[in-house]
């Protein structure tokens, strides 16, 4: 097992003047940091991956698609380009030495039909996360789809629903990850969650339910930390927080306040983490 932190608490973008808040993760105590796949080439990439294998820091990824790209769309050439952006993501994630690629990316973060999801969206959805598994499989990287709260996503909302896509697709580079905010919101129980996804868990965000420092909000972590153990999960704990830093970013998930300073965020966390594993 391992502990992250999702640089989305300071920048979409990571950069060369971000490396100081990596090497302060690194000395805080962090194995590794996640990405978001958006801007930027392999050369980018590279000279990223480079860095972070140079401090020993591990790298996952987080992939979005746009409506454009929507694989569960009705129209083919969405759903077309919506694989070509997996294959850039898979790409850029090989250059950065990412290890798991997660993200609502089975279907586009925030996007609506007003209607509930349909046996043919799913279905359309599966062949192409089947096509970009086995794209991901040259590149040995993981594609960990996720299930997002009903005010975020339609298509996936739940570890039931998931679990029968991951099962459905039937692919060794396809799996799932759990987020607990999303969680706290869709599912009866954290832990009943986590012991539903388990045979295909690849992934764990650890996020409060006001994307502030977990500990400090209203997610069970005695039954998140309890279940994890008990399925002996050995993947990724990443810590997942937001800020208004980045305004289009905000913006685009809805983020209108700072939830906690960002220091209490990743300290705390990291405390949360190893306390409630026993590590």
């Amino acid at each position: 097992m391992k502990i992250g932190m999702n640089m989305l608490l300071w920048t979409n973008h990571v950069t060369e003047e971000h490396y100081h808040i990596i090497d302060r993760l690194k000395t805080t105590g962090f194995e590794g940091v996640e990405l978001f796949l958006g801007d930027g080439n392999e050369k980018h990439y590279s000279k990223l991956g480079s860095h972070f294998s140079d401090i020993e820091m591990g790298t996952t990824a987080v992939a979005a698609l746009s409506p454009e790209e929507n694989i569960a769309s009705p129209d083919i050439n969405f759903r077309k380009a919506g694989l070509q952006k997996l294959k850039w993501s898979i790409d850029m994630a090989a250059a950065a030495n990412v290890e798991v690629i997660c993200g609502p990316f089975h279907s586009t973060f925030a996007f609506f039909t007003r209607q509930p999801p349909t046996f043919q969206e799913r279905q359309w959805s599966n062949e192409m996360l089947y096509q970009a598994a086995e794209y991901a499989q040259k590149a040995n990287i993981i594609l960990a789809p996720e299930a997002v709260n009903r005010f975020e996503c339609y298509l996936y909302n739940t570890m039931v629903d998931l679990g029968a896509m991951v099962k459905e697709v039937d692919h060794p580079n396809l799996g799932a990850m759990f987020d607990t905010h999303h969680a706290n919101i869709e599912e009866k129980s954290q832990a009943g969650a986590i012991k539903t996804i388990a045979p295909y868990l690849k992934h764990v965000h650890i996020s409060e339910n006001d994307r502030g420092t977990p500990g400090r909000g209203q997610v069970n972590w005695d039954d998140v930390f309890t279940a994890l153990r008990e399925i002996q999960y050995d993947g990724w704990l990443t810590i997942e927080a937001f800020s208004t830093v980045i305004p289009e970013f905000a913006n685009a998930i809805n983020v209108w306040r700072d939830y906690s300073p960002s220091e209490e965020i990743y300290t705390e966390g990291l405390k949360l983490i190893q306390e409630g594993m026993g590590i």
